[in-house]
């Protein structure tokens, strides 16, 4: 089997984590990088025995790259994704996949133009007790959905220390559709209308201008209910960046999932202390990656090899963005909006 070529365009945090899956994969080979900042290019590039581009587009020239993914802010996702399928390039978008419907309707058409795969990193669909939900689902051992809930939110140090770009985009871009993809995939239904209130007190004095927090109810097709929430505005002394915690409740049963511990590993040390996160990863056990971040990465590069359609599709990302747009609008004018 020839290996896949990889490519991987912009070069942040997690940008660097698909760095990392692609460069040890056994189907695939990491053949360039690529940001805007130059240094950050070079030293990437450098590291791992790379070609290095400042512009994405000479990039996707590059005959020996099959396929890329595309780690830019949430709002810079359209055009790269629309040029890469024209370029014959299969394409991991990381979510959301856009923030404008039609956007998204340009890049789903574009792939599906081209003959190309087009995968959204939704990689909570990997995380254990997510997945786990999702196969007693299937089994049939709950019965049907009735109603969730889902908290998934962040201390204010993302918005105000991690993303330089938090005032172009929000929380319930950053972690909405992480929650609205699990919503719908656990239920198997898509939205019918959503009712959402959101609030802007303590980002924007500070300025940001981002909402705080958005709470929303989705209603299904099927006749389940999600109620989900999402803030940017929680406390940095917490001990973990990221808040999260879900529960399912079905017709003949319930699931409870605390993820804030991510595995239950706390370092006390003379002068500090760390809570890391070493369920999600990718974090470096015995010299290899694991974690449930990594396994979407690697899911993408197991489907171009192998010629399979992903867990996540384009559609699936399409779904999930007109879902946080009607969210949007709803808190905007005060009542309920129908998908």
């Amino acid at each position: 089997m020839r290996k896949v070529g990889l490519g991987v365009i912009g070069l942040g945090v997690f940008g660097q984590n698909h760095v990392k899956v692609y460069a040890e994969h056994p189907y695939g080979e990491l053949i360039a990088v690529c940001d805007i900042k130059e240094d950050l290019m070079k030293a990437t590039a450098e590291k791992y025995g790379v070609e290095g581009y400042l512009d994405y587009r000479e990039m996707l020239r590059n005959p020996r790259i099959d396929a890329v993914s595309v780690v830019t802010p949430d709002f810079l996702h359209r055009d790269i994704v629309v040029e890469a399928a024209e370029a014959g390039k299969h394409i991991l978008c990381e979510k959301p996949l856009a923030t404008k419907v039609e956007h998204a309707e340009e890049m789903v058409k574009a792939a599906e133009r081209a003959g190309v795969t087009l995968m959204v990193d939704f990689h909570n669909r990997w995380n254990p007790p997510f997945a786990k939900t999702k196969e007693a689902v299937e089994a049939g051992e709950l019965g049907d959905p009735v109603h969730a809930y889902i908290r998934l939110s962040d201390t204010m140090y993302v918005p105000t220390k991690m993303l330089s770009w938090a005032s172009k985009s929000s929380v319930l871009w950053f972690l909405g559709s992480h929650t609205t993809d699990l919503a719908r995939w656990i239920f198997g239904s898509e939205a019918d209308s959503v009712y959402a209130v959101s609030g802007m007190k303590v980002l924007k004095g500070m300025g940001i201008d981002t909402p705080d927090y958005y709470q929303y109810v989705i209603k299904f097709k099927n006749g389940a209910v999600a109620a989900l929430e999402n803030s940017w505005i929680l406390p940095e002394t917490l001990p973990a960046i990221v808040d999260f915690k879900a529960e399912f409740v079905f017709t003949e049963g319930c699931i409870y999932v605390d993820t804030v511990q991510h595995g239950a590993f706390k370092k006390f040390m003379k002068n500090r202390w760390e809570y890391p996160d070493i369920l999600a990863g990718p974090s470096l056990i015995h010299g290899r990656y694991i974690g449930f971040a990594k396994e979407s990465i690697s899911h993408f590069v197991d489907c171009i090899a192998q010629d399979k359609e992903p867990l996540v599709t384009g559609r699936d990302g399409l779904e999930v963005t007109k879902i946080l747009n009607a969210v949007i609008e709803s808190a905007e004018k005060k009542r309920e909006v129908v998908l």
